[in-house]
C-alpha cells in the first residue's frame, strides 16, 4: 500500500518541550491513531502537518510531494479541532462554505459541494441553524464537513471525541469509519486507548515527544515494549521477576517468592511480568493448579466502569476486575481469605 504521509525526523523545539526525531508513516486509506497523554505532543504534531507551525528540522511528504516548505493554505490537508472552531455568526451551510468561498470557488458550485457533504455527514436538516443552536455531536460533524468540502488527501482529528457527551460518541465513530470506509486517510490524535482499538488500522504511541511504539493494535497492545505503553493497554499487573528454566518451561519468580509459569521459550535472565486485572480468576475453593495460582486476602473493594475493581494481597497486590455478573455471584468482601489463578497465556513478559 502506498505511503499517503511520510513524517521523516520531524523537530521542533517549543522550549521546555520538543518534538523529537518524530518518523511516521500513514498508508493511504488508512486510519491511524496516534495515542499519547495530554502533554505529549500529539497537538503539536498536527499543527506542523498541518502548516501551522514550521518544524526545525525534518521533512513531511504528503503523497509523494514534499509539503515541509509549503504554506497552510496550500496544503492538501484537513485539520479538525477539538473545540470545534465554527464561526458563532455563520450558519452551518456558511461555515460549511467558508473555505470555499476563501479560494473565491463559484457560488453553484459552492452550494453542490456544501448540499452533498450535509448529505454524506447527516447534517442536511441543520444548514439553517447557527452553531449555538446545536449539540456537540452535531457540531463535531459540522466541523468535519467544512474539512471535507476541500477535498483534502488526508484529515486531521484533534481528540475529535474530547468536546462531545458519551451517547454521541458512537454515532461520530460512525461517521468517521464511513469517510474512512470511502477511502479518506485519517490521522487521529487521542489519550483513549479504547477510541484506539475501535477504530485504528495502526497504532502510533507518543510520549515526551518521540514515537515510542507503532504497529497493529494487536501489535501495540499485546506486545507493549514497555510499561507506560501497557498502562494505556489497560494492564494494571507488573510483576519484576528473575527467570529460570524449569521442568522443560520457563519460570519468573518474584521479588517475595511467587513463581509464575511464563508462556513460550527463549527469555533473558529478569524481566517483568505484565498481567490484565480481567485475565484474573478468583474463587473460594483452592484451585488444583501448581502454578500461576495463589491464595490472598481481599484488601480493598471499589467500584470500576464496567464492574468491580478488587485489591488482593498476596505477597503481592493484584489488581482484579470482576464483571458485575461475576461480582454479584460472588458477593466478595474484604478481608476474607481467596484463592486466584490466571492461565500462562495471559502473561507478558517485557
Amino acid at each position: 500500500m502506498i505511503n499517503m504521509l511520510e513524517i521523516i525526523n520531524i523537530s521542533k523545539d517549543y522550549g521546555g518541550f520538543a518534538l523529537q526525531e518524530i518518523n511516521l508513516s500513514v498508508k493511504k486509506g488508512e486510519y491511524f491513531v496516534l495515542l499519547g497523554r495530554s502533554g505529549a505532543g500529539k497537538s503539536q504534531l498536527l499543527e506542523n502537518i498541518a502548516g501551522l507551525r514550521r518544524a526545525d528540522s525534518g521533512t513531511l511528504i504528503l503523497d509523494s510531494v514534499d509539503i515541509s516548505h509549503e504554506k497552510i493554505q496550500s496544503r492538501p490537508v484537513g485539520l479538525v479541532y477539538q473545540d470545534f472552531a465554527l464561526f458563532p455568526h455563520l450558519s452551518v451551510y456558511d461555515n460549511i462554505a467558508y473555505p470555499l468561498r476563501m479560494v473565491k470557488e463559484k457560488k453553484e458550485e459552492i452550494a453542490v459541494k456544501v448540499k452533498r457533504i450535509a448529505e454524506e455527514t447527516n447534517i442536511a436538516h441543520l444548514l439553517d441553524r447557527k452553531p449555538e443552536d446545536l449539540s456537540g455531536g452535531e457540531k463535531q460533524r459540522v466541523a468535519v464537513s467544512r474539512t471535507l468540502v476541500r477535498s483534502p488527501k488526508i484529515i486531521l482529528l484533534d481528540e475529535p471525541m474530547a468536546s462531545i457527551d458519551t451517547p454521541l460518541r458512537d454515532d461520530l465513530r460512525r461517521l468517521l469509519r464511513k469517510i474512512n470506509r470511502q477511502g479518506m486517510t485519517i490521522l487521529h490524535v487521542t489519550h483513549d486507548y479504547r477510541e484506539a482499538i475501535r477504530l485504528a488500522d495502526r497504532i502510533g504511541v507518543i510520549h515526551n515527544g518521540r514515537i515510542i511504539q507503532q504497529g497493529t493494535p494487536d501489535e501495540v497492545f499485546d506486545k507493549p515494549v514497555n510499561r507506560f505503553v501497557a498502562r494505556f493497554a489497560g494492564i494494571q499487573n507488573f510483576f519484576r521477576v528473575n527467570i529460570r528454566e524449569e521442568n522443560g518451561f520457563f519460570v519468573g519468580e518474584g521479588r517475595r517468592g511467587l513463581a509464575f509459569k511464563l508462556p513460550g521459550k527463549d527469555y533473558p535472565e529478569d524481566g517483568i511480568v505484565m498481567l490484565r486485572s480481567d485475565d484474573i480468576i478468583l474463587q473460594r475453593e483452592k484451585p488444583g493448579c501448581s502454578y500461576n495460582c495463589f491464595e490472598g486476602s481481599v484488601t480493598e473493594i471499589n467500584r470500576a466502569e464496567n464492574g468491580f475493581e478488587l485489591f488482593v494481597d498476596a505477597r503481592e497486590t493484584f489488581y482484579v476486575t470482576l464483571a458485575i455478573k461475576n461480582y454479584r455471584q460472588m458477593q466478595p468482601v474484604e478481608g476474607e481469605k481467596i484463592y486466584l489463578s490466571f492461565d500462562s497465556e495471559a502473561i507478558r513478559v517485557m
